[in-house]
């Protein structure tokens, strides 16, 4: 089917489906009349929208799934790429299979299936790269310092992705999410050793990422902001996610980053 502009249904796949923002997000674009196509790595259902799974890690088994999309529907209109975890705790006592555990998830995994999805993409005549980032790659927190590395790295290549595929008419854009109510808390890994000095200070500042978290935003909130962005003729390179994130976001561009590290190591360090 040819790519049209106003074409208002689209087929849109997302990753990381089956619950937070992955599963809001699904349920809103379906809602709205598009076809979609949730994966995760995990057996999941939902009445309102296709349920696929696939470990974003495993690139045959999500290309196939890109192809089995593609065959059904005829055309693939947007990849999100949302799948993604946290992992908290003093970089001194941090394991290295958790580094490369989270690199491979929230980043390479990124980037190779943005990669993968192009000529589909292409063939639709253009379409969407959603990629979900995080204020905390904006603005890194002490003892979250894997997590937020791996979300600016996001960031960073959502915007080299786009000069290059924007003359396929292909749009980019990274979502950066402040603290947001969602699974995703309690589901964080902690690294931690008995005798290590960070303990008290880690344990303290985990904690306040987590009360602010659990009175965070709502997955919707997060879900509208994609929604919209799809919707627009010429989406933004970055979008940020409530008020208060965007005001964080605008601190870092009038203020020293010292200063701005100052600031977070008082609330979180």
């Amino acid at each position: 089917m040819p790519y049209m502009k106003d074409r208002k249904s689209k087929v849109i796949v997302i990753t990381g489906a089956s619950s937070g923002i992955g599963l809001a997000t699904a349920l809103r674009l379906a809602k709205e009349g598009n076809e979609v196509y949730g994966i995760s790595r995990n057996e999941f259902s939902s009445d309102k929208f296709s349920c696929l799974v696939g470990d974003v890690n495993d690139e045959s088994r999500m290309v196939s799934l890109f192809d089995e999309i593609e065959k059904r529907e005829g055309r693939i209109d947007a990849l999100i790429n949302n799948a993604g975890f946290g992992i908290a705790g003093a970089i001194a006592d941090t394991k290295k299979e958790n580094v490369e555990a989270i690199v491979n998830t929230n980043l390479t995994a990124v980037i190779s299936l943005s990669g993968k999805i192009i000529p589909y993409l292409q063939r639709a005549g253009g379409g969407n790269i959603i990629n979900i980032s995080s204020v905390g790659g904006i603005v890194p927190l002490p003892f979250q310092a894997c997590y937020s590395a791996t979300k600016a790295g996001v960031e960073i290549f959502s915007r080299a992705l786009a000069g290059e595929v924007k003359q396929d008419n292909i749009k980019v854009t990274a979502v950066l999410p402040g603290d947001t109510k969602t699974g995703f808390t309690k589901a964080r890994i902690v690294d931690e050793k008995q005798d290590s000095t960070y303990n008290g200070r880690m344990k303290k500042s985990v904690g306040r990422m987590a009360h602010d978290e659990q009175h965070g935003k709502s997955p919707d909130t997060v879900a509208k902001v994609i929604s919209k962005v799809l919707k627009s003729k010429r989406p933004p390179l970055r979008k940020t996610v409530g008020f208060m994130s965007k005001f964080e976001v605008f601190l870092t561009r009038i203020v020293s980053t010292k200063f701005i590290n100052s600031i977070v190591k008082k609330i979180y360090g």
